[in-house]
């Protein structure tokens, strides 16, 4: 069977080249005589992947010296607990954005810990755009003000991130990171899953300021504490090995492309060639405000559920797989991650004017 185009939110397609280099690899890693996933994680062929894939993400990201890379478990959804854990510890309050499902549940977390500030929300219209944000809103007593970089569910992005002061900037890039270039400096800490951009499901890369380790609250779990994983080099525990050893291949990988800047430039096309047929065609529609469109994820709908599931049935069979919308949005949502070709948008967009030509 041949392999298809994979639209999924994530998990999500992996760069061929790197799975074909794991398949390679798999039963016998280098000259180890075993699998990655056999082996130690306090051997020496496992410290040079992790060693590896770190130093590659600090080059392609920039990352400064006074930042701690950590390779962890438990997906963005544990992150949401960990940061007020760790850094809602001076005056147990934070700012927050509502721009979709992600960032409503770190609130939800959050406020278990303290108060939080609800600075704007784009709910009001099924969260399809960044709201402007009022300055005079801010609190420039919060321990920590979070946003959600780019929304997996409803397609959006900042363009233009909010300017906090003192306040550390902490934001979910899961679905965004190496697609488009990111100051890290202008963050406290940056969290990704990996299973959206980056590699499998299992690992969870962590950026964190140095200053903002070490002030856990007192009844943090020790395994929630950052202090805990960056003192012991990300290995406290078993780290999901397999995980960041794909995840190092796929930095690899995006290296090899050029780096983050020419990865983002070919985000820009395949974005560009879908959302520029969305705003042509008279049957498909999409959802986002334009100038808040994220390069990642598209969402669009047709004029009928009918026709969306007709649309969806026949995507498939045609091999675009993973096109049906999130269950709470519904639609269709086409995620464009670094690892999808410029060919797989454009027989999608092929695909869709033939749709459309049929069902005027």
């Amino acid at each position: 069977m041949e392999r298809v185009y994979n639209f999924s939110a994530g998990p999500s397609m992996l760069p061929l080249e790197v799975l074909e280099k794991v398949q390679k690899e798999l039963v016998c890693y280098g000259d180890s005589g075993m699998s990655v996933m056999e082996m130690s994680h306090r051997s020496k062929p496992f410290e040079k992947i992790i060693q590896g894939a770190e130093a590659t993400l600090r080059e392609l990201m920039h990352i400064p010296d006074n930042y701690k890379v950590l390779f962890l478990q438990g997906g963005g959804s544990t992150q949401f607990a960990m940061i007020p854990l760790n850094l809602m510890n001076k005056n147990k309050k934070c700012d927050i954005v509502l721009t979709g499902q992600w960032s409503k549940k770190a609130k939800s977390e959050a406020s278990k810990y303290g108060k939080v500030n609800v600075v704007a929300s784009s709910e009001d219209k099924v969260f399809s755009y960044i709201p402007e944000l009022d300055k005079s809103k801010f609190d420039p007593e919060a321990d920590y003000f979070y946003i959600t970089y780019n929304n997996t569910i409803y397609g959006t992005r900042y363009t233009e991130l909010p300017d906090t002061g003192n306040v550390p900037l902490v934001t979910d890039i899961s679905s965004i990171i190496l697609s488009e270039e990111i100051d890290v400096s202008k963050f406290g800490l940056l969290f990704a899953g990996a299973q959206k951009n980056v590699g499998p499901a299992g690992v969870t890369v962590v950026i964190v300021r140095d200053d903002l380790i070490g002030n856990a609250m007192d009844f943090t779990p020790t395994m929630l504490d950052y202090k805990t994983h960056a003192d012991n080099d990300s290995l406290y525990n078993t780290p999901p090995c397999f995980a960041i050893y794909v995840a190092g291949l796929v930095f690899e990988w995006v290296k090899e492309q050029g780096g983050v800047k020419a990865v983002q430039a070919v985000n820009e096309k395949k974005a560009g060639i879908l959302y520029n047929f969305l705003d042509e065609s008279s049957l498909f529609k999409g959802t986002v405000v334009p100038k808040d469109r994220s390069l990642m994820n598209a969402p669009f709908i047709l004029p009928t559920e009918d026709l969306n599931a007709k649309f969806i049935k026949e995507a498939t069979s045609a091999g675009f797989v993973n096109l049906k919308g999130h269950r709470t949005v519904g639609g269709m949502r086409a995620s464009m991650y670094n690892a999808m070709p410029v060919e797989g948008v454009e027989k999608l967009v092929e695909f869709m004017k033939k749709f459309e030509m049929e069902n005027k």
